[in-house]
């Protein structure tokens, strides 16, 4: 759906995503932006801007200098609420907002730009307390539609052209953070025993990881698996939505994560889940019931929880099924973009 037409000095809020690199910030910014539009006079500054919400830039900006009304800014990352610091230097009227997903300690640089935030919203109750302020809790939100079961998972895996006729994948930038290593050695093991599985590593390998990804591929060769397990490189969103259609099993196996979008994203496909206890997992995740939880970095603890599954596709569906259910219920678009909204207008 385009976004409604509109002239700067109409705006309410600007949702800058001022990165290079599309990564999990901006893949959640771009997922909740348009809900925020249909709610709030709302545009986008900076890259990757989706669908459903207008685009302003430079220029645009430069009109609102001066302007009375207040103005929303709403930082996701150091640089954007630096942006929202300085412009408010220069005479921008702006509110300024950021949220926050870490699950840890912030940097000095942080705690500083934090104190200056005039509203902070946190995606979790543990990202809420490193922030020795207060805060509104608004968890991540995934679009129930666009992440969906397909109409028939073995024709969805079939397109994928791997051997077998069930996929377990592990999606994120290829690196030791996301557990990469951790999901190859589970892999090492378990795919020689389950004939019928293949695997496949869905995300970016970024220039200084490539040693990092030339060794995984060391151990998948020895192993005499490099035609069932795959890793993709960077692929545009669409087809990234098309894997975890392809999916049976989704393993989140990061080692430490802000939110973990990836967790909602499979779930909502119907991809039963085994996931690391880091990130959101044990705030998203029924352990037993819409997934299984197991401790970071665990090779052996992952092939326990896999296994089971692995055995038995028809459990691992209907554990899909439980998980999308808990999804549609409690961690919906519509949610986090109400919860949002009403801190703009707390502010405004």
């Amino acid at each position: 759906m385009p976004a409604k037409p509109f002239s700067a000095a109409d705006l309410d809020v600007i949702v800058p995503n001022l990165h290079r690199r599309y990564s999990g910030v901006t893949a959640t910014n771009r997922m909740v932006a348009p809900k925020l539009a249909a709610r709030v006079r709302a545009a986008w500054l900076g890259t990757y801007a989706p669908e459903g919400i207008a685009q302003i830039g430079a220029p645009d900006l430069v009109k609102l200098w001066g302007r009375r009304r207040p103005l929303i800014w709403h930082a996701r990352r150091n640089n954007e609420m630096i942006a929202g610091v300085l412009l408010r230097a220069l005479g921008w009227p702006l509110k300024l907002v950021f949220t926050s997903a870490a699950q840890r300690h912030h940097s000095w640089i942080t705690r500083w730009l934090i104190r200056r935030m005039d509203a902070i919203i946190a995606t979790s109750d543990i990202s809420a307390s490193y922030l020795k302020r207060d805060s509104t809790v608004a968890t991540h939100g995934v679009d129930t539609e666009i992440y969906a079961p397909p109409p028939d998972r073995a024709a969805a895996f079939a397109e994928s052209g791997l051997p077998g006729r069930y996929a377990i994948g592990c999606f994120g930038r290829v690196r030791a953070q996301k557990g990469s290593d951790v999901f190859v050695a589970a892999m090492c093991r378990l795919l020689p025993r389950f004939p019928d599985f293949s695997a496949v590593l869905v995300g970016a390998v970024t220039p200084e990881q490539m040693p990092f990804a030339s060794e995984l591929k060391k151990q998948i060769a020895a192993a005499g698996l490099e035609q069932r397990i795959v890793i993709t490189g960077e692929l545009d969103i669409a087809e990234v939505q098309r894997w975890y259609q392809r999916l049976t099993i989704y393993a989140f196996t990061s080692r430490n994560e802000g939110f973990g979008l990836t967790l909602i994203e499979a779930m909502a496909a119907g991809a039963a889940l085994v996931a690391a206890r880091a990130g959101a997992a044990e705030i998203v995740v029924e352990d037993g019931v819409s997934g299984v939880l197991v401790p970071p970095g665990d090779v052996d603890a992952l092939v326990a929880a896999l296994e089971p599954l692995m055995r038995d596709p028809a459990a691992a569906l209907a554990m899909g099924e439980r998980g999308r259910a808990r999804v549609v219920a409690q961690f919906s678009l519509d949610a986090e973009a109400d919860k949002i909204a009403a801190v703009y207008r707390r502010l405004v």
